[in-house]
């Protein structure tokens, strides 16, 4: 375990049907690196998650509702994909506002699969360079993005991946973006 992000705090913005491991191995490699983070979700008690679309058995626990969020309490946020997940969190005025206000502050915003759709909807993603699932390629470059067929692209405080299978290469430019963050923001303390 690494402390390198210790007091460091994640956003993870998610709800029912979030892709599993797009949520679990980012999480897992936040916390092992000292992060703490925080599950934040429309509803309490927990979300179900998701396997290419088919509903699992496991579920993770919500920490905080999105009524109660405050963007200035976390220095990250997590967008894990799940098209019914990111279906659902794009219209949510509140999670909008949530990402909106962390692209503001310049704060590290990781976002893989469908997860983009929020970013989208948020109006954050006009002259952004980044990569998604390609069945969404069409509603990034609609809403001006710069689009690649990468595992992972990084634009300045937003990183992205397409899909499960780049989540190794995903989360190591998420904790690269996040300690770069984290160890600019205590230079300037």
């Amino acid at each position: 375990m690494s402390d390198r992000l210790t007091g460091f705090r994640v956003a993870i913005l998610a709800t029912d049907l979030f892709e599993e491991t797009e949520l679990t191995e980012p999480r897992k490699a936040l916390d092992e690196a000292g992060a703490t983070t925080v599950v934040i979700a429309p509803h309490p008690g927990e979300i179900k998650a998701a396997h290419h679309g088919k509903v699992t058995s496991h579920t993770v626990k919500v920490d905080q509702l999105m009524t109660e969020a405050d963007p200035e309490k976390f220095e990250a946020v997590l967008l894990p994909g799940g098209a019914k997940n990111a279906e659902a969190l794009r219209l949510d005025q509140l999670a909008q506002e949530f990402v909106r206000h962390m692209d503001q502050m310049h704060r590290p915003i990781a976002v893989i699969c469908h997860g983009g759709w929020l970013l989208i909807s948020a109006h954050l993603v006009k002259g952004r360079h980044l990569t998604s699932y390609k069945a969404i390629q069409t509603d990034y470059v609609n809403a001006g993005a710069f689009w690649y067929d990468k595992e992972v692209v990084r634009d300045g405080n937003l990183v992205s991946s397409r899909q499960p299978s780049d989540i190794p290469r995903f989360n190591q430019e998420m904790l690269n973006l996040c300690i770069d963050y984290h160890l600019r923001s205590h230079a300037a303390a």
